[in-house]
């Protein structure tokens, strides 16, 4: 008997910590949509604390990121991570905070998994390219730009970044023939790059 009430006790236990972080779970929805980002992360947290989970930790560190608290948010994101490895959007998520960051070879490694993860992540293979662009990999840059044309073929950021780092690779007619056709898709800094780079 006294087992049997130690288990009820057990559960309902549980129940009421599950039901308090997912409390403080949508608490911290509501508050996030209302604009109150210092609530919401608050909230996060107080879900985390009840019971840590992969979404928590997700979206608190979209805050911290909006909010320009990047080094937290790098440690919300890997935390989110260590609970499920196999999401994509994580690793894409936590490459924009180490770039910006200027944690470029990091940033690279993020998007590499996110590519591995989802083989058709457009942003991954863009944000890759811009990383590589930073550390002087012109070189590589170009394969990623190139695969993102290869999956949109009307991606103008695609052309802009490529065409520059064609240009950064000695290949300026290549370079100022994407610069042209960023422009084509309506890219605002097409032309002035055409200008600078071009004649």
């Amino acid at each position: 008997m006294k087992l049997i009430l130690s288990l009820i006790l057990i559960c309902f236990s549980f129940f009421c910590h599950s039901q308090t972080a997912n409390e403080h779970f949508n608490n911290a929805q509501a508050k996030y949509k209302l604009g109150d980002y210092r609530g919401a992360i608050l909230d996060y947290t107080k879900s985390i604390e009840t019971i840590p989970n992969f979404a928590a930790y997700f979206n608190r560190g979209l805050i911290k990121h909006q909010l320009e608290d990047y080094r937290g948010a790098v440690m919300d994101f890997t935390k989110a991570i260590g609970l499920d490895k196999g999401v994509a959007e994580a690793y894409t998520e936590r490459g924009k905070v180490k770039g910006k960051l200027q944690d470029y070879r990091g940033a690279i490694q993020d998007y590499s998994k996110a590519i591995e993860l989802e083989p058709n992540n457009l942003e991954a293979y863009t944000n890759r390219g811009v990383m590589k662009a930073s550390l002087k990999d012109s070189d590589g840059a170009v394969k990623d730009f190139n695969k993102v044309i290869e999956l949109d073929p009307a991606n103008s950021n695609a052309y802009l970044y490529r065409g520059y780092a064609k240009t950064e690779l000695g290949d300026k007619n290549g370079g100022c023939l994407d610069l042209s056709k960023a422009g084509e898709f309506g890219h605002r800094d097409a032309y002035d790059l055409i200008e600078k780079l071009c004649n």
